[in-house]
């Protein structure tokens, strides 16, 4: 940290000073630097005496000397009731506090170094430059430019405190200043301030950590060894988080954990299951394993959401905070994790405006989720909207391909292939109508455009890519020649074909509207719900026609359904039509093979449908944006209701993800084959389970009759003790009710008398 143009006798900077105790000289704004003068904004504070209640300083309040004698509390002799703490932090939580105040005590406040060291006649001129040069990225504070001075000499002593009013500001002029070259002598350090206190702390002698004992680690996959071959679900209502096995033969399902206040907002299940990822107030954390321990921690104060990569490879947390002048537009900061280690890889923060595109669902205007991951399991490649240009980034370093973005002017939208690294681009058109819109493909890394396709009078486009890469359908809707209607098409590409061929779908009625879409997954099949009215039409059709020519065909329509969702099932051949909202939860299980409806049904007020990844039972659920009804129902993949389970507040339900099968597609057809030969080990296992809950049933009705029986003899017994009793009470020991004579008496009582003078006209 030496420097070639000062003395070797200068003081030395914060960088070269052990931050401790005894060693706090340096006091920025003329306050000293102490852990109790941090405030939970990261801003400098009055210092808090010890043992002391620390009241608001304009509350009026005087501050409560407790005068207990701390040396004297024997804190090992006292014990709480089971399963209270009285706001008492644990070991665990206390260390995970004490970890965050270190890092953000000071979060708002950067040290500058290698500035000029001037004389004190310079020293406001450099202020100023430096003031010039940092405010332009924040905010700062009154009185938060503080910069050292040699006492004997009055010369600056080459660095600089500075304070932001927010500690996302203070991190951006740290990553975009540090380096930054005032002239040829002086390139600034830029440093947090809390790094000071985290780096004083590190030993200046190594030593060896301790060799721990192996321990054999759990299996995180253990939950897909169930004999039954059940899947799990998650249920959030309330403050409670359940996890059940879905269990149908019994009726009911089979709780597996619960917890109260795992999460502060939602749950999220990784995307093969493996983690489930709760949100928290300093950040995120992923459970998982038969215990349900706690796998990583990734600190990310007020974040807000989460997005798994296709691989389980990394997390992306995302948290907007407020500016610091009302007229800026919210400060944004994005994270991506390594799941394994909990580490930060990257870091992405600006304003909302930076982030902000026209396409996708949003929130506050930035469209969810920022980044998008390439198709596969790979976690190779992601991606975000930028203006004008696509910003990829490899996972490797975390940096852009080729270090530069790919500039696509006028661009709105992209998706990436499920299976492979292609991106599909939406360009509406430009140069005031004189350049068409069009979609193009391209290969990353080469960034190669495989096809491209021209497009006239579009008002809008949607991509859908088939969840197995081979089929992209682009959803063009364009003006009429008068432009003041629209109509609706589908462009569909062949990706997997040679030179990929496009093929044009238009709809029988071309003024019909298309309100809803959705491909076949792991096929070749796709349905739109399209119509005007109240009922729409639902329309099936294959890639392939019956001659396998190549071209899109129609299988059938469905005439005036209440629907305006479809819900494949995750094998396919399966579908359900759904009619929400509007249509109060109505439901058609449809079999698509066989072109027959299975069963139709109502869940009233439903707002969410969900099948289960093997494709064999469905969920119906009615959230909390009704008062009423909240809870879920669960069906057979045919429509039979198996069991429901209502509950108060309910927030959420979420199958349990399965990863990839490992069998090959040909070894699958194989067992599809051949299933009647396997499928009679489990109709025995059903008949074992369908005998045991029969013998269950029987010894629990036998019981109920031997406790009626045993009640019954009881009475008799207790009968025949009192009949001496009732003898000499009654005066005949007669117990037939014929033998007696019933007498009615009638009493007439006065209730009220009220006298009224009439007067007579």
């Amino acid at each position: 940290m030496m420097r070639p143009d000062t003395p070797l006798s200068r003081p030395m900077t914060p960088l070269e000073r052990p931050l401790t105790p005894q060693s706090r000289p340096i006091t920025p704004f003329g306050r000293p630097i102490t852990p109790q003068a941090r405030s939970e904004n990261g801003s400098f504070d009055r210092p808090i005496t010890p043992h002391v209640k620390d009241t608001a300083v304009d509350d009026g309040v005087t501050p409560i000397h407790l005068n207990i004698d701390w040396s004297a509390v024997d804190f090992d002799a006292i014990e709480l009731p089971p399963g209270e703490d009285f706001g008492i932090i644990s070991e665990d939580e206390e260390e995970e506090l004490e970890e965050i105040q270190t890092e953000t005590g000071f979060g708002s406040v950067i040290v500058v170094d290698n500035l000029p060291v001037v004389p004190p006649e310079k020293r406001e001129k450099l202020e100023g430059v430096v003031r010039k040069i940092f405010g332009q990225i924040g905010g700062i504070r009154e009185n938060g430019l503080y910069m050292p001075t040699d006492p004997e000499t009055g010369k600056t002593k080459g660095f600089a405190f500075i304070e932001y009013t927010t500690p996302l500001e203070a991190q951006t002029a740290r990553e975009q200043t540090n380096g930054y070259k005032l002239d040829k002598s002086h390139v600034f350090a830029v440093q947090m301030f809390d790094d000071f206190e985290k780096y004083a702390k590190v030993p200046d002698e190594y030593v060896p950590p301790e060799l721990k004992e192996y321990t054999p680690k759990e299996n995180l996959y253990a939950w897909l060894m169930d004999k039954r071959g059940r899947d799990q679900f998650v249920i959030r209502f309330n403050d409670h988080t359940e996890v059940y096995w879905n269990d149908p033969r019994q009726g009911k399902p089979e709780p597996v954990y619960q917890r109260s206040f795992w999460t502060e907002n939602f749950v999220q299940w990784s995307p093969m299951g493996t983690f489930i990822a709760t949100n928290h107030r300093q950040g995120a954390q992923i459970w998982g394993g038969p215990s349900w321990e706690r796998r990583e921690k990734f600190h990310h104060p007020q974040v807000a959401l989460l997005d798994f990569s296709p691989g389980e490879r990394f997390l992306v947390t995302y948290s907007t905070h407020e500016p610091s002048n009302p007229r800026d537009t919210q400060k944004v900061l994005l994270n991506v994790f390594d799941i394994r280690s909990g580490k930060s890889l990257r870091q992405f923060q600006g304003s909302a405006d930076d982030f902000a595109t026209a396409a996708g669902g949003s929130l506050g205007g930035v469209p969810w989720p920022v980044f998008k991951w390439a198709g596969g399991r790979e976690d190779k490649f992601f991606a975000r909207l930028g203006r004008n240009a696509i910003s990829v980034y490899e996972t490797e370093t975390m940096s852009l391909i080729d270090k530069k973005s790919i500039k696509v002017d006028n661009i709105a939208d992209f998706q990436w292939s499920p299976s492979d690294p292609i991106l599909s681009m939406f360009i509406p058109e430009g140069g005031g109508g004189n350049q068409p819109a069009r979609v193009t493909l391209m290969a990353i890394p080469s960034k190669e455009e495989l096809r491209q396709k021209n497009l006239f009078s579009v008002s809008d486009c949607k991509m859908f890519w088939q969840t197995s890469g081979e089929y992209l359908a682009v959803k063009v809707d364009r003006y009429t020649k008068t432009k003041k209607s629209t109509y609706s098409g589908f462009e569909l590409f062949r990706i997997k074909e040679r030179d990929i061929p496009i093929e044009v779908l238009e709809l029988e009625n071309k003024n019909d509207k298309i309100i809803a879409f959705a491909w076949e997954p792991k096929g070749h099949r796709f349905a739109i719900v399209h119509g005007d009215g109240p009922r729409p039409d639902v329309s099936f059709y294959s890639m392939k026609s019956p001659k396998n020519t190549g071209r899109v065909t129609l299988l059938t329509t469905l005439k005036n359904r209440q629907v305006n969702t479809l819900y494949w099932s995750p094998q396919g051949k399966f579908i359900v039509l759904a009619g929400l909202k509007a249509h109060n939860g109505q439901l058609e299980f449809f079999n698509v093979d066989e072109v027959e409806t299975m069963a139709t049904a109502e869940h009233f007020m439903a707002t969410e449908v969900e099948w289960d990844p093997t494709g064999r039972f469905v969920a119906t659920c009615v959230t909390s944006v009704h008062q009423m009804e909240n809870g879920f129902n669960i069906w057979s993949f045919h429509g039979n209701l198996l069991y429901r389970l209502p509950r108060d507040k309910f927030y959420q339900f979420r199958w349990r993800p399965r990863p990839p099968s490992l069998l090959s597609a040909e070894k699958e057809a194989e067992i599809a084959k051949n299933l009647k030969k396997y499928s009679k080990k489990y109709d025995e296992e059903d008949e074992l389970i369908t005998a045991e809950q029969n013998t269950t049933l029987k010894e629990e009705r036998r019981a109920m009759i031997d406790q009626w029986t045993e009640w019954k003899t009881n009475w008799k017994r207790c009968n025949e003790d009192e009949k001496v009793l009732r003898l000499a009470l009654r005066g005949d020991d007669s117990e037939d009710e014929e033998e007696f004579e019933q007498e009615e008496v009638e009493v007439e009582e006065i209730i009220d008398i009220q006298e009224e003078v009439i007067t007579s006209f």
